[in-house]
């Protein structure tokens, strides 16, 4: 069902491109010389079709020096030298073959190549025949070599070796060249393309046009106005989608909710909402009695209480007579919203349910039953609860947790839940500097928790040698005999679960040998009511560390855990730690983050680590993230859900994206829209950068 629907959407898409782009968007196997093959490493870098090589920019390039004359000083360099090869020289055993050749001064240079059939070096450099021959020149003791040169060619042939050759991201099965050819392809493929930059900016900038910029950034990598022009198309196509999503959703009724306050008022909350948290609540209320459905993005730190804030706005829905959903990411992350809710409402004529994918059997089927005839209020869930077979009575509100482990199109999915589109509020736990919040949410209010609640220490964080291991394990002995919990969480590995759940096994058997039965560990793998009873035992205190990998990152709330422990803690983005971190500080005691570090520390992980020791400021934290970082890791490697940007990386967004807002709003306010002549290149920029899901949304609308 799901292929037959992406095959749908994906016909759907072509038919709907623009022509002229078709070429672009076909499978890379259309191209000359691409067969299965070489088909498999380019799908290894996501090169799947003709636009993909496109957007596949250089890092660097090859500078060829072209010389008469061999010179030792050239050591180092790139050479392009015309040569006549004169002996042949085999290495016993597996070693090198090496081709002697001469320059037009008579001076020797050693060819050397490895492996393989000496016959191919041979016919390549026919003894007395010239060839023009480009490599790295290396001096040998006292003799010139060149190892593997990368073009080999007659000299009628050479002519059009480029001065200059770009470098590209490879992967194994691929050359720079071979990949160079290929890009050759794709670039014959670009049509030029009526121009969607306002003229205005476009002449103060002084940017190519998008075929020129593509041309010349592929020539040459370092060509900063043609990366500029590439990478605000980019982020104009993302702002302009952005908007058109807006004000879609403003063009469609929804339903106003008037909560009357009666299920509030019962709410015995153990303090006083903060004056951020009563900031965020008026404005959410205030957007829920409009008929234009509410699209906003409450952002938090660790620990701000925007559960809370979530609460208040679903018993809004519920005052006002209809159902409202919780989304989670995870399923430990939504059991433990169902866990919070059900105890915070208890006593309150609201009834909650829980749906994931473990729910099964005659408890699934009433779940079912519940939403439809609205006897059931307020459902929390995973991505279970916006399926096919799940329907609602009357749904007004839908709260996504941890959103940017959502893309806009399940957002969307879950909003289709009724007749008339419920409002939406999407939540964040990974506070985002503002560059990424326009970015990514630029079609959203934003409302942000500033403050902490009441209350709260700040964590102390220290920085140990992972040298300090056993002394480490002696401390966490001192604090379990305190009556103390910890949390101990096991290296990045790699990116593989596999190899990270190993190390979370290996290293809670080792704890066992010192502590028994008190030491329990959760990972990925683990089955639900496997993870959930681990996770009861921690909670109950019937444990005294939990062992895990990343998982706990989110969803875990045990106040009388005030230990954490890092291990390999230089492996970790600054925002998965933060996130780490505020597993503990729950309460109102003490609590200490160690991050055991090893001992080669990179300049930036020595960076990371002294800014976790210096502050507990989310949103600093998450600003410095961005600069060492980049915006394609800012929500951890394994978080985001959100496609990166191609071809604008940090700097250039955070340069331009003020910019490509203003342009894009202007297109739509000023300038028709999508329906005026500029729109038309517009529309074709929306397709270009598959940001066309938006141009479907306004027809739609």
């Amino acid at each position: 069902m799901q292929s037959t629907r992406a095959a749908e959407t994906a016909t759907a898409t072509e038919s709907m491109r623009p022509e002229i782009l078709n070429p672009l968007f076909a499978e890379v196997e259309t191209l000359k010389g691409v067969g299965p093959a070489l088909a498999k490493p380019l799908r290894k870098l996501a090169l799947d079709r003709a636009v993909d090589l496109l957007f596949h920019l250089p890092t660097g390039a090859i500078d060829r020096k072209r010389v008469d004359e061999l010179d030792p000083q050239d050591s180092g360099r790139v050479i392009t030298i015309d040569l006549v090869p004169t002996s042949y020289r085999a290495s016993a055993g597996r070693g090198p073959f090496r081709v002697g050749a001469t320059d037009a001064a008579g001076n020797i240079l050693n060819l050397v190549y490895f492996g393989g059939n000496p016959g191919w070096a041979k016919k390549l450099l026919p003894i007395g025949e010239k060839r023009t021959v480009s490599g790295k020149l290396e001096l040998y003791g006292q003799d010139m070599q060149m190892i593997h040169p990368d073009h080999v060619l007659p000299p009628e042939e050479a002519v059009d070796l480029p001065v200059r050759e770009p470098v590209y991201p490879l992967s194994e099965g691929l050359t720079s060249r071979r990949l160079g050819q290929l890009v050759e392809q794709a670039l014959a493929r670009a049509p030029s393309l009526t121009e969607w930059i306002e003229p205005g900016l476009l002449g103060a900038r002084g940017w190519p046009a998008w075929r020129e910029a593509l041309l010349r950034v592929h020539a040459d990598p370092q060509d900063e106005l043609a990366r500029q022009r590439l990478a605000y198309d980019e982020l104009f196509a993302n702002q302009l989608a952005l908007m058109l999503v807006r004000a879609s959703s403003r063009r469609r009724r929804g339903m106003p909710l008037h909560g009357d306050g009666r299920l509030r008022a019962m709410l015995k909350l153990p303090y006083t909402p903060t004056g951020a948290q009563s900031r965020s609540i008026a404005e959410i209320e205030g957007d829920l009695v409009q008929a234009t459905p509410m699209t906003r993005l409450l952002q938090g730190d660790v620990g701000a209480g925007k559960t809370l804030v979530a609460t208040m706005a679903l018993l809004v829905a519920v005052e006002a007579g209809a159902q409202s959903a919780m989304l989670a990411p995870t399923e430990i992350l939504a059991r433990q919203h169902y866990e919070t809710l059900s105890r915070t409402l208890a006593g309150l004529p609201v009834n909650v349910a829980i749906l994931t994918g473990r729910e099964k059997g005659k408890a699934r089927e009433a779940t079912l039953m519940g939403l439809a005839d609205g006897s059931i209020d307020i459902l929390v869930g995973t991505h279970a609860i916006f399926q096919e077979k799940v329907g609602y009575r009357n749904l007004g509100l839908a709260v996504v947790d941890e959103q940017h482990r959502f893309g806009v199109a399940q957002r969307m999915m879950l909003q289709s839940k009724a007749e008339r589109p419920p409002h939406l509020l999407v939540m964040t736990a990974t506070p985002i500097p503002r560059t990424l919040t326009l970015s990514h949410y630029g079609e959203m209010d934003v409302s942000r928790l500033d403050e902490m609640p009441p209350g709260r220490q700040p964590i102390e964080t220290r920085v140990i040698s992972g040298e300090r291991l056993d002394e480490i394990v002696q401390a966490l002995g001192r604090h379990m005999g305190k009556g103390g919990q910890a949390y101990w969480v096991c290296p990045l590995v790699e990116e593989s679960e596999q190899y990270d759940l190993a190390a979370a096994e290996s290293r809670a058997e080792d704890l066992r040998q010192l502590f028994g039965g008190r030491v329990g560990v959760v990972h990925g793998r683990m089955k639900g009511p496997e993870k959930d009873a681990v996770m009861a035992d921690f909670a109950a205190a019937r444990l005294g560390v939990l062992v895990a990998t990343t998982v706990i990152e989110v969803g875990v709330d045990v106040p009388n855990a005030t230990l954490m422990i890092i291990e390999g803690a230089d492996r970790f983005g600054l925002a998965q730690l933060h996130q780490l971190r505020g597993r503990v500080g729950r309460g109102d005691q003490h609590s200490v983050c160690l991050l055991l570090r090893g001992n080669a520390l990179s300049e930036t992980a020595r960076a990371r680590l002294a800014l976790m020791r210096e502050t507990n400021d989310g949103f600093r934290i998450a600003e410095e993230d961005l600069r060492l970082r980049g915006a394609g890791e800012i929500l951890g490697t394994r978080q985001s859900g959100e496609a990166a940007f191609r071809l604008a990386g940090p700097e250039r967004t955070a340069a331009l994206i003020e910019t490509a807002t203003q342009d894009a709003r202007l297109l739509v306010d000023r300038d028709g829209g999508l329906d005026g002549e500029r729109g038309q290149a517009a529309r074709t920029a929306l397709y270009l950068f598959e940001r066309d899901a938006a141009v479907g949304l306004l027809r739609a609308g």
